[in-house]
């Protein structure tokens, strides 16, 4: 659940950062968000939710 959380809120600043810097426009944001919400009610949600949990323990498990 932090997980999930924490890359929501930076995925929403990033957002935020590229409609102010004029990257990305409100339309395509607009779009981008409502693809996000429809997908995650998909059956492809638990696999996007495992490849990131597997990504996210593999970053966590780097030692430098």
């Amino acid at each position: 659940m932090a997980i999930s959380f924490s890359v929501v809120l930076l995925l929403a600043i990033v957002l935020v950062v590229m409609l102010r810097g004029g990257h990305l426009k409100g339309a395509p944001a607009l779009v981008a968000i409502l693809f996000g919400f429809f997908l995650a009610s998909t059956g492809m949600a638990p696999s996007i939710q495992r490849f990131l949990t597997s990504i996210t323990s593999t970053i966590s498990g780097i030692r430098f």
